[in-house]
């Protein structure tokens, strides 16, 4: 009896195999190939995914194995070992490439680890050149990690662009930009610093979190890494943590996949396909965000105990101008501060919201209201978030995806 079963079970296997090699291969798998002449909606849902050449599954599986049996010492089918390869991974990282215009992509275990590889690119006595409104995480780990290892930190205004090239020394090795700024959403000229860097010979990185692949390209401007949160709009769903770096460089790809490698800062298969899952409905999700955070913004700068409002898409943003041309919509993040400045009353604020939830992170389908100056950018000290102008009573929303009366409605009752 259990020899029938495996000899049925046999020719079962074959019949597929055969059936597979006789008909080429499955209907869908050629959508790949053809992707970079795509428009980003259909990017978005086909990008770095074929149907599964056995079953013909549409989604990729989640390929939930530590090693792969080999045939021959040396001899496999491409992978060896999930922190090297996974099949999973490895349909995410083409994904993620073709949705920034990119030819390699390298995901990493979160936003962190991605910054570390690329910080791990350079060594003691390099300097780097930072926007100083930038996320507190980023900050941290330069200063606090990489700092005390020699390698040499300014952080620098870049909406002027004139700011970046007086900070440049002969150590100077790489700018990192981060546009929309985080927390206070100043816009900086990515092709400006791209250029300025290809002038002098050295790397451009572009933290692209805040905008998505859906609002801005950075590898169109001539940058030389992006980098992204996944967890965030990329993920949207506020139920994985991951990173992304993806550059069209086979020389820095290598080296940072040599580094995700050696350093085994990975994401797992089953993280990697929700991030599958997530970026179907980044055009719609991002579309919505940008649109409900305008009506938002707009709300809130006409509200009488607003004081100000920090969002590209408002014709009184400082670079509106700029980010009307660089980007392909304003995006869903915003910060706002109230008359007065006094602390206690921002905090009556954000404790009375019901709708917005207090918490860490952004990009979800769902709305989020965070205090950077003790949550995202604590590890700031509070001299140098002042000097950014990063106040005590500075309130940032991530403005989701529900009904924006809703929200609106919300915001008018805790604000009273």
């Amino acid at each position: 009896m259990i020899t029938t079963c495996l000899v049925k079970r046999f020719f079962l296997i074959l019949t597929l195999c055969l059936c597979s090699s006789c008909h080429g291969p499955p209907r869908g798998a050629s959508v790949a190939n053809k992707i970079t002449n795509m428009k980003f909606a259909t990017k978005a849902i086909h990008a770095g995914v074929e149907p599964d050449p056995t079953t013909g599954a549409i989604m990729t599986p989640i390929y939930q194995t530590s090693t792969y049996v080999q045939e021959s010492p040396g001899k496999h089918k491409g992978y060896e070992y999930s922190r090297t390869h996974n099949p999973t991974r490895t349909a995410l990282q083409n994904a993620l490439a073709a949705l920034e215009n990119g030819k390699h992509g390298i995901c990493y275990a979160s936003g962190l680890a991605a910054t570390d590889a690329v910080l791990k690119l350079y060594k003691p006595g390099d300097e780097i050149i930072a926007t100083n409104d930038i996320y507190g995480g980023t900050y941290r780990i330069m200063k606090r990690i990489f700092e005390p290892f020699g390698m040499v930190f300014k952080f620098v205004d870049m909406s002027n662009v004139i700011n970046v090239r007086n900070a440049i020394s002969e150590k100077t090795k790489m700018i990192w930009i981060e546009t929309p700024t985080n927390p206070l959403l100043k816009i900086v000229d990515i092709r400006a610093i791209t250029n300025l860097c290809r002038e002098k010979g050295f790397h451009s990185v572009v933290d692209n979190t805040f905008a998505s692949p859906y609002l801005q390209n950075p590898l169109d401007m001539d940058a030389d890494i992006v980098m992204h949160s996944v967890t965030k709009y990329l993920g949207g769903h506020s139920d994985t943590v991951m990173g992304a770096l993806i550059t069209n460089d086979d020389g820095l790809a290598k080296q940072l996949a040599f580094i995700q490698n050696a350093s085994g800062a990975v994401p797992g298969p089953q993280d990697c396909f929700l991030v599958l899952r997530g970026i179907k409905t980044l055009h719609i999700r991002m579309q919505r965000h940008c649109e409900n955070a305008l009506e938002v913004a707009q709300w809130l700068e006409a509200h009488s105990k607003v004081g100000k409002v920090y969002y590209p898409g408002l014709p009184s943003h400082p670079s509106y101008d700029l980010a009307s041309r660089q980007m392909r919509g304003y995006g869903g993040m915003l910060s706002f501060e109230l008359k007065g400045d006094v602390y206690e009353e921002a905090v009556r604020v954000m404790e009375n919201l019901e709708v917005f939830s207090l918490g860490e992170s952004l990009g979800g389908v769902e709305s989020l209201c965070t205090h950077p100056a003790s949550m995202t950018h604590a590890s700031i000290p509070k001299e140098e978030r002042l000097k950014t102008g990063l106040k005590d009573t500075l309130i940032r929303l991530s403005v989701g995806i529900e009904d924006v009366e809703d929200l609106i409605a919300d915001l008018e009752r805790a604000i009273g």
